[in-house]
This record gives C-alpha cells, structure tokens and sequence, in this order.
C-alpha cells in the first residue's frame, strides 16, 4: 500500500466525522474516531482465530480458573497471538436495541492488555456519549464495513493509517501532531543508520535483539526496527521496548506491539526522564524523536536531585542543560540504556534540533554533555536533514548516530554529512511537513555513511526552490545557490576549544573635587537614588556640619519621620524594587548622619590633597595614611571602600595598579609577572586586572602539543601583538584535567559547511537603483500634476 492509499484509508475513517458534527466537538473527533478504527483492526486480526478461542473458552469455563490462568490457555487457541475476545458477538452482530451495552460487554470481553487500550481512550464514556445522541448505532455500521484486516492493509500501513489520524486530530484539536509521531521518511532514515553497521550479525541465525524508544509515540520507530531486521533475517528475535508520556498514543503503540506479538508489558507509560520505568534494563538499539525545546521545569527538582546524588552512577553525570531544552537529557538517558561493550554494545540513533550542537559555552552543561560523547567516543555521525520535515516545525534538524562500538576507522573520528538538499517538495503539505525523502535520498545518505567517506560539495539533480512571483523582480537578479551534497570526517578534538582568560592592568586615577565627594552624602545603589529625592524634596531646611552642631533645638539633620506617609506613598510608585528594610534605613537619621560624617572628613582630606586629578593609584594608600594623620582623621575600612568609589575612577592614561611585588618569584609576563623597573627594580611585579578589559580567547584542542604550549603560542600570534601588556590567567583552570583553560565542546555543523556566494556585480545592483529611482520619480509627478 502507498503512502497516498494510507491516506486514503485514514480519509475513510475520518469520514466518521460527518455523524459527529453538531454534536460532538470537533476537538473530541479523534477520541471517538481512532479507538474505533483500533477496535476494527483488532477484531481483523482476530478472525481467524476467533471460532478456535471460542470453542477453547467454552472448554475451560467449568474449570473455575483465575484470569490470568485462563488467558494462558486462550492464548495458546490465537495461533501466536498475544491477545484475544471471547464475546460470540463481533462489530456486525451488535444489533440495534441494547447497543450501548452489547459494545461494552464486547469491549470488556478481550484480554486484559487490550482492554487497558481502550481505557486510556476513555472509550466506555464516549459508547455512552454517543448514545446518549443516538449515534452508536449508525457509527458501528459504518465501522464494521471496513476492511483493516492483515491481508489488507499491513501492519507497517496500519501504522501509516493510525499517524494520519492522529495528525488530523491534532489539527482539530489545537495539539502537536509531532509530539506523537515520526515522519516515516525520518524513521527510515535513522533506523537504517543505527542498524546497517551490524547488518552482517543480524543475518546469523539465532539472533536475540531488542530495540529502545524512551519517547515511543505511536511506536513508529519500534515497529521500523523490527521490519527493518525482518527483511534481513525473518527468524531473528527482535524485543521491542518503549516508554510514552501521551496516553492515546502510548494506547496506539500498546495496540501495534500487541498486533505484532510483542511483549505489551515492556511498553510502558509515564514521564521518561522523572520516572523511567525500565530503569535496570539495557539495550542493542534505541532510537528517539524527543520533543524540540520543551523545557524541563516541572521535573526540574529530580532530574537535580540525581545529577547530585548519584552523578555518573545514575543518567546525567555528565551535565544538566539549561531548563529551557531537556533534548540533552534524553540523550543521556539512552547513553545509560547502552548495553556494555563487553557485552556487544549499543547503538543510538536520535533526531535533535539545532541547539545541541552549540549551545552553551565552556563549562556550561550542554559542553559538558558534548564533552563526555566526543572524549568517551560515542559519536559516529551526525547527519544534518532538510528543513520542513517535520509536522510541526519547519526548524533545522540533525540525526545524531551513537556507539559504543566503533569499527575501527571509525574510532576517535566524526562524521559529518550534509544532506539538506535530499528532498523533494510533496504534492501537498501536511501541517509544517513541505519536504520529503524518497528512496533514492535516503539511500544517498545511508552510502555515505556506511563507506565513512569525504565527499566534497557534489552538485545534486535536484529542481531550484522557484522564485516568488511576488513584489518587483530585479532585473538582474542573483544566481541560484547549488543544490549539493557532502560529507566530511573530522577528529573528535577538532570541535574542542580551551577557552583561556585573557587580563589587562587595571589603570587608575584620583581627585578629591567637590562634585566627587559630594556623592558621599548618599548611600551606594539602590538607596541613592531615593535618598537624592529625599534630600531635593525634605532637605532644604536641615542644619549640618557645625551650625547643627551649635543648635539645641534646631538639629533635626535626616529626620523625615513626620513625612513617613507621603515618602512610603511616592517610594511605593517609584522605587518598588526596594524591600521594607531598605525603606526602614531610609527613614533612619542613622543613616544619613553617617553618610555626612564621611562627606565632612573628605572635605578634610581634600585640604590635603587639594582637587587636582592623581594619575597614578599606587602612591593612594601612602597619601591617604599622611592625609589622615596631618587632618586627624579616623577612617574605618568600610569608610575607606566608599571614599575610593567616590573619588577613583578608569583612566587608559593612568598608571597600571599593582596588586603585589614579588621578591623570589622569575618574570612570567605571559602569566602576569612582569619583571619590575624604578621602584621596583629587581622585584617581579603582579598588576590589577581589569574586569571591564577581560576577554576569553578559544584555543583549538591539539593532544600532538601540551596545553601551555599550546595557549602561549597561540598568545603570542593571536594576542600579545595587539595587547602588549595583556596576560593569561594561569587561576582558570579546568576543574577535571587541572590545566590551564577551560575545555569546551561545539559542534558548528553550519560553519563546516558553508558555502561562499558572491555578491551581485555593483554595476548590477546600481541599475536596478536607477530603475527604481527613475519609477519613483515618475509616480510623484504624477502626484503633483
């Protein structure tokens, strides 16, 4: 069956809808529509065995046998089923009168596994809802009629048929038809690169293997890996496992494990990351189609509390992303689910956005996740796919390829393959999917791979995007981009960086002018803007300094106690930010009878000092202790802290600030020990850093060269000729190797393949300026005539 009869089949029952409509929300079209077209294909796949589970049932009801007894023995008449209904009535026998019950007896008489199906559809309440409209009826006439059993319609296209029906009820529903489901055209794509490298072992006979899909949807990726393996070896084993979050489609997935004869019980539902529920289980093949920047906030305090209790031990050791994007963490998760190497190995295949590959810089989570993939090995390949692939996004995706079993020309490389061009436009879109793969792309890519070859940019037969008709078209317009294809291998260290901080000297200077000082009569942010308004507004008639001091009666200095009111009133309107104890200083004499003591022991100093600019800070802290002294000044140290922010400030002019001289310790300027001269001579001298001067430099990983040897030599060429008096902060080290630097991992996916284009000819472009021109001035005269 094709894609378009899949279509067709799913517009079949979709044709349901047209009972629906007036009575039903056309939010609620898919909750009635997909358990029935469910219980259809059950009650297909049941035919055959029917009358021989019947005839069983009849055998073994005098024998007062538990439930789950009995299904063993019923399961044994299914010839290999794993489920089965042991009601004599079918869709076509339900009758008319007693409908309603008749369907819920039907419904209650299957299995156990295929019973809870139908539970997380809330089936039972819409039998009654539609009852209740007098549709059950006409709804299960209409069902019985359609052929959805196995010789009909495959268990690959009832999978097509089920994702139709759910995108459509997606639609009507205001929901994310990708949330459930894979395109089938991606699904083929990356089961193929996860299993093609073990073709060779899946054709033994014998073969045991089982597949992994922490987001399973409707179990689209499972089913793919089990057809995939089928069509090389029909007598391998293959145990699909999963674990999916929506109930409907967890149902649906339930229902083609349970078609298939898989173990149900190993689909499992609930959140993944919070509550995995296959927790000691490993796994051959896994492959998953997480959420696109769905954040993590609700999970937030689990996922933490394992990062932090159990580290490497438990599924995120390696890092947390940022809340916004839990991508990484599932990719975590499956890295945990690899069956040991020792034990033959597991191989991840996983489609993620853009963001993965770059986000975050050294140190950050996301780095550290890409650190621990690159330097453990287990990247093959990443493969970037087009854009409009996808139901709900028309963002950039990328195929991720994972092992802990590399073949050897493969280990400590990376492949990069560039297939953004592999597609063809589809005669009709379906939500945000414009693009698709046919065979012929997808086989493009998967020989790429499997032949780990560098093909440089190979133009593609591949149709130019047209062109918008819309808007003035140039009349030289620029040539098309070229449709290629390439891929390119590189060494696990090349995406690595060592970020190293660069320092340069913090340069000073000073002046005890009137307007500097004057800033101490208020308190530092937050509380000098409100006390500024406070002093404009209330502060005209205080007595200070030694008039304050001469008055009894007249000293009411800072006091603003019979204004509380009207100050909370304005401070409420236009400092919120301020807390009630910062509220509480303002309206405290303490307070500003500090902040004047310190204003007045400036205007001392400053008679010592006098209101020239110093430019050079070394020589502060001596003048400061004679200014002291010859002034009868106390200063405490926090006094001290706020005279220095009042009267400093950066000069590129200024001397550079020492920090500290060094007796015994060699000239390192490379490192910030400068050999020193005048004063100093024959000391090494320490400087100041400047924070506002600080910058970081990425040195590109090389294991050929030591990591000092490295960051000075690119110092050399990259840096000191520019900044002569810069330095490497030899105190940023990274926290796991102890060097010099932090490491850092990113994979520009982008950057690797860019291709230059060009510009227009200036001659060109100035044409179409003066036909435009030349058209604008012509419509103004006709303006003004």
């Amino acid at each position: 069956m094709t894609a378009q009869s899949s279509t067709n089949l799913a517009s079949d029952s979709w044709a349901l809808a047209d009972l629906l409509r007036g009575d039903f929300k056309q939010s609620q079209y898919g909750r009635i529509i997909l358990p029935f077209s469910l219980l259809r294909r059950l009650e297909c796949v049941l035919e055959p065995t029917k009358a021989t589970v019947l005839a069983e049932f009849e055998r073994i009801q005098t024998m007062a046998l538990a439930e789950e007894a009995q299904e063993k023995f019923l399961l044994r008449a299914t010839s290999g089923l794993a489920f089965f209904n042991t009601s004599k009535m079918d869709l076509a026998t339900l009758g008319e009168a007693g409908i309603k019950d008749n369907l819920e007896s039907y419904i209650h008489s299957f299995s156990r596994d295929a019973r809870e199906i139908f539970e997380h559809f809330k089936f039972v309440e819409f039998i009654g809802l539609l009852s209740d409209a007098n549709l059950l009826y006409k709804i299960v006439q209409r069902v019985r009629t359609m052929d959805l059993s196995p010789a009909s319609v495959s268990n690959h296209d009832m999978g097509l048929v089920f994702e139709e029906l759910i995108r459509r009820f997606a639609e009507g529903s205001n929901e994310t038809a990708g949330e459930h489901f894979t395109p089938r055209d991606i699904v083929r794509l990356t089961t193929a690169l996860v299993f093609m490298e073990d073709d060779s072992a899946l054709t033994q006979p014998g073969i045991i293997r089982t597949v992994y899909d922490p987001t399973a949807g409707t179990g689209g990726f499972l089913s793919s890996g089990m057809e995939y393996v089928h069509e090389l070896n029909p007598q391998t084993v293959m145990r699909a496992y999963g674990q999916e979050l929506n109930p409907e489609s967890y149902a649906i997935c339930k229902a083609d494990m349970l078609i298939k004869g898989q173990e149900v019980n190993n689909i499992k539902l609930g959140n993944t990351l919070s509550n995995d529920q296959l927790g000691a289980e490993k796994f051959d093949y896994m492959l998953s189609n997480p959420p696109f920047g769905v954040d993590w906030k609700k999970i937030e305090e689990d996922i933490k509390t394992e990062n932090s209790q159990k580290g490497f031990d438990g599924r995120f050791g390696a890092g947390l992303p940022r809340v916004s994007d839990g991508s990484l963490l599932f990719l975590m998760h499956l890295l945990s689910k690899m069956r040991g190497a020792e034990e033959g190995g597991g191989r991840i295949g996983i489609i993620l956005n853009g963001s993965p590959l770059f986000t975050g810089g050294a140190g950050s989570g996301e780095s550290e996740i890409r650190r621990h993939i690159l330097e453990a090995d287990l990247l093959e390949a990443i493969v970037a796919l087009p854009t409009d692939m996808f139901y709900n996004t028309g963002i950039a995706t990328y195929v991720w390829v994972l092992s802990n079993k590399k073949a050897k020309p493969r280990q400590g490389k990376v492949q990069l393959i560039n297939g953004v061009n592999l597609c063809g436009k589809m005669r009709k879109s379906l939500g945000s999917k414009r693009n698709v793969m046919d065979e012929t792309d997808i086989a493009t890519i998967i020989r790429s791979f499997g032949a780990f070859e560098v093909v440089d940019a190979r133009t593609l037969d591949k149709p130019d995007e047209p062109k918008s008709n819309r808007g003035r078209q140039a009349a030289n317009p620029k040539a098309a981009v070229a449709k290629t294809f390439s891929s390119k291998v590189f060494a696990s260290h090349e995406f690595g960086y060592r970020r190293i901080a660069i320092e340069r000297p913090l340069r000073e200077s000073y002046q005890f002018s009137a307007e500097r000082i004057a800033e101490l009569r208020f308190a530092n942010k937050p509380l000098k803007a409100p006390m500024q308004w406070l002093y404009e507004t209330y502060g005209q008639h205080w007595l200070d300094g030694a008039s304050a001091a001469a008055t009894d009666d007249g000293y009411d200095f800072g006091d603003l106690a019979t204004h509380e009111a009207s100050i909370r009133k304005h401070i409420k309107a236009h400092f919120s930010e301020l807390k009630e104890r910062q509220v509480k200083d303002l309206l405290n004499t303490d307070i500003w009878h500090e902040h004047l003591s310190l204003l007045r022991n400036a205007e001392k100093l400053q008679q010592f000092f006098g209101t020239e600019p110093y430019n050079d800070m070394n020589q502060y802290d001596s003048q400061l202790k004679q200014a002291q002294q010859a002034q009868q000044v106390v200063l405490s140290t926090s006094d001290k802290k706020k005279l220095l922010a009042a009267i400093s400030w950066k000069n590129p002019d200024a001397a550079k600030v020492i920090k500290k001289l060094h007796k015994a310790t060699p000239a390192q300027p490379l490192y910030g020990l400068f050999a020193g001269s005048g004063a100093s001579q024959g000391q090494t001298v320490e400087y100041k850093p400047d924070g506002d001067l600080r910058d970081n430099e990425n040195v590109a990983l090389d294991p050929s060269t030591g990591v000092n040897a490295l960051n000075e030599a690119y110092f050399i060429k990259e840096v000191q000729p520019h900044v002569a008096d810069a330095w490497i902060d030899a105190g940023k080290t990274d926290p796991k190797d102890g060097e010099i630097g932090l490491v850092g991992y990113e994979i520009p996916f982008n950057r690797h393949f860019y291709q230059y284009q060009p510009p227009r000819d200036l001659v060109a472009i100035d044409a179409d300026l003066d036909k435009v021109s030349a058209e604008i001035m012509a419509l103004l005269r006709e303006v003004h005539s």
